[in-house]
């Protein structure tokens, strides 16, 4: 019986290629959008899977969700291809013990989680560790993964990732300045699907950088030229997404609804109106003590006011009876005929936000800052998102407001900041909406409506 040979072709350059050599224990590759670090770093941990018998590797993200859509279909489809097809490896979905994995034929494998699913990950030993987008972690998420390397079926131990750059105080890129973890940065022209061995850009380099030209601001810094900036005239300066944002809302022992939500908490609705730009819904939780908690968005283009409308309730109410309890205020913006249409698909009445664009930014900036008991009075889950807008991925725009808040910025960067800049701020919008609503007091205007179809 001839045996079968498996050829697989990767050719790294610049920063990926020295990512595949370096043995240090911790490494951080950052670059723009779209330089192929995500390929590099599974490529690494396919290539110390096949040629060290036993070795155990983890590739995770902050989210098990986001990794599924993300790193994992560059996995399947560019890393592992060859091998899944020729019976080299093959993939076991996990249980109620064990995680997801991907399982050798010479007994290595590879494990598949999220952070937010840290029991199962975090119950074994690992030679290698590969987190996408490690900007989402704390510093406790990153350090926990470094105390399970110690599997020591390879000669190193290794902690990889790779991200898009942020503010330059994020505790990894100081980790990275203090030298306790390796950096590489990587560019575009490492890329072979963009640029050619000789500089010359590729036809998809044209079509992709081209896109990433038309972004503005910090978005631009960071993901076309993979600086770690902060945007100048930043609005929201006390936002920090290793304190703003969370995995999930701690209730204790309270009874909690199906989106993980304390079912006594009241809710809010804010609503900014689009086609063209994002249609934004969000919906808010206040606890007992006042603090917002943004737990559901709806985040996309080109739908109408009732498409919207009935996306939400088939969240909300799929059938007969609500699943969590009903919004106590929903506030939107001045669109008089989008209200009408929003009224009568929900059968509820809605208001208008507060007109005073720069009260309400002073009011949020206000909750942003920690409070006496060390906590900020406004939070926003990170999986709050309900579906992402593939046009709006494709053009690398903000995909939520937790995309939205580090390039939201004063038209007028000198000391006279009176408005700002009118340019990806749709959810930043909804936000001060109801923050606005629930300290300048509620407005409730009761209308009449007819009820539609969807009622």
């Amino acid at each position: 019986m001839t045996a079968v040979r498996t050829e697989h072709r990767f050719g790294p350059r610049g920063a990926c290629r020295a990512v595949m050599r370096c043995r240090d224990a911790e490494i951080l590759v950052s670059g723009p959008a779209g330089t192929g670090k995500s390929r590099a770093c599974l490529e690494k941990l396919h290539m110390m899977a096949l040629t060290n018998k036993g070795m155990r590797g983890l590739i995770c993200r902050k989210t098990g969700t986001s990794l599924s859509s993300t790193a994992l279909v560059t996995w399947r489809r560019f890393v592992a291809n060859e091998s899944l097809l020729a019976g080299d490896m093959i993939y076991y979905g996990g249980s109620a013990q064990e995680p997801a994995q991907y399982k050798y034929k010479n007994g290595s494998v590879i494990t598949i989680g999220g952070l937010d699913k840290i029991s199962k990950i975090m119950s074994s030993e690992y030679d290698i560790i590969y987190v996408q987008e490690a900007t989402e972690l704390t510093e406790n998420d990153w350090e926990s993964l470094t105390s399970r390397l110690r599997n020591w079926v390879v000669s190193f131990q290794q902690l990889i990732a790779d991200c898009n750059p942020a503010q330059p105080t994020h505790w990894l890129k100081q980790r990275c300045d203090g030298g306790r973890t390796t950096l590489f940065e990587s560019r575009h022209e490492d890329n072979p699907i963009l640029y050619q061995r000789d500089g010359a850009i590729t036809p998809k380099g044209k079509d992709y950088i081209s896109k990433l030209d038309n972004l503005t601001g910090v978005r631009k810094s960071r993901l076309r030229f993979g600086r770690w900036v902060v945007a100048e005239g930043a609005i929201y300066e006390e936002y920090d997404a290793s304190i703003h944002v969370i995995d999930r809302i701690p209730h204790g022992d309270t009874p909690i609804d199906h989106a993980g939500v304390p079912i006594y908490w009241k809710r809010y609705w804010s609503v900014d109106f689009g086609f063209v730009n994002p249609f934004v819904l969000q919906c808010w939780a206040e606890d007992p003590d006042g603090r917002l908690f943004l737990y559901r968005e709806i985040y996309h283009t080109k739908r109408t006011v009732d498409q919207h409308a009935a996306v939400i309730l088939g969240i909300v109410r799929p059938e007969v009876k609500w699943l969590e309890p009903r919004p106590s205020v929903i506030v939107c913006d001045h669109d008089a005929e989008g209200r009408a249409v929003l009224e009568n698909h929900l059968g509820q009445a809605t208001t208008a936000a507060h007109k005073s664009v720069l009260e309400g930014i002073e009011a949020t900036q206000i909750r942003l800052r920690r409070q006496g008991d060390g906590r900020p009075r406004i939070y926003l889950l990170r999986n709050a998102l309900v579906k992402v807008d593939p046009e709006l991925a494709d053009s690398n725009k903000p995909l939520c407001t937790i995309d939205e808040i580090p390039g939201y910025v004063w038209k007028d960067t000198g000391p006279k900041r009176e408005e700002p800049v009118k340019r990806d701020d749709h959810g930043c919008d909804g936000m001060r909406y109801v923050v606005a609503d629930r300290d300048f007091g509620v407005r409730v205007i009761f209308r009449s409506f007819t009820v539609g179809p969807s009622w």
